[in-house]
């Protein structure tokens, strides 16, 4: 059984309709990148997930349970982490209290805590060299791992991901991706929505290419990349 399953999903604002009938899966452990031009309806996708937005139609089931109803918070203590595109860290708190906000959400140990919090300083070393700077202070770079960290620090099995390489250098790009797979080498699954087809794809497991708030092609990252009309679509 999939970890994450939308089925028939539609959703809307106000009265215009963005998604139509939208189904996929997503497998435990694998990372699933959704790939599309802009407003072809990806984050509308990731923000109905996490309950930011409401379906109209369709359902959302993870773990075995319906979440199409589910309030954000809920959403997240049932094991689903969000990193926006806009990462919405404080930029007035440190970073460990930003990631301290992550704990927040579901009862730990003060000793699974720190274990939480050594895991992400463990994944992004200049976190913890930074642990008592404010946000504001922070490149963009780290300021996306802050944001990655806030989610981790959950214990989520699932984390939805919004353009996390938008705006950064090549070689910050190449850190985030490669903290991805060491995510879903560890069993977290990633539901990547990406503007870098050729990066994405290339630690994927799957692909779903959306247009019009409709997918239309889907498989393989290899499979997806040869079609010559997918290749012109998302300009790879």
């Amino acid at each position: 059984m999939p970890l994450l399953e939308v089925d028939q999903l539609h959703v809307r604002y106000d009265y215009a309709p963005i998604l139509h009938g939208v189904s996929f899966s997503v497998d435990a452990g694998e990372i699933a990148s959704v790939f599309g031009r802009n407003g072809a309806g990806k984050t509308t996708l990731l923000r109905t997930i996490m309950g930011w937005l409401r379906p109209t139609g369709g359902r959302i089931v993870f773990n075995g349970e319906e979440i199409g109803r589910l309030s954000p918070d809920r959403i997240f203590r049932k094991g689903i982490g969000f990193i926006p595109e806009d990462r919405r860290i404080f930029p007035n708190l440190t970073v460990e209290e930003n990631l301290s906000l992550g704990l927040f959400a579901r009862w730990q140990s003060r000793a699974e805590q720190r274990r939480q919090l050594d895991r992400v300083y463990n994944l992004f070393p200049r976190l913890r060299e930074r642990r008592t700077q404010s946000g504001k202070t922070l490149s963009g770079g780290e300021q996306q791992m802050l944001a990655i960290g806030r989610a981790l620090v959950g214990s989520p099995r699932l984390l939805l991901v919004d353009e996390p390489s938008e705006g950064l250098a090549p070689m910050v790009v190449t850190e985030i991706f490669q903290s991805l797979t060491r995510m879903r080498d560890a069993g977290i699954a990633v539901l990547l929505v990406e503007q870098n087809v050729r990066r994405a794809s290339a630690i994927s497991n799957s692909c779903y290419v959306m247009e019009k708030g409709r997918i239309i092609q889907h498989g393989a990252p290899v499979n997806i990349l040869k079609y010559e009309e997918i290749r012109q679509r998302l300009s790879v």
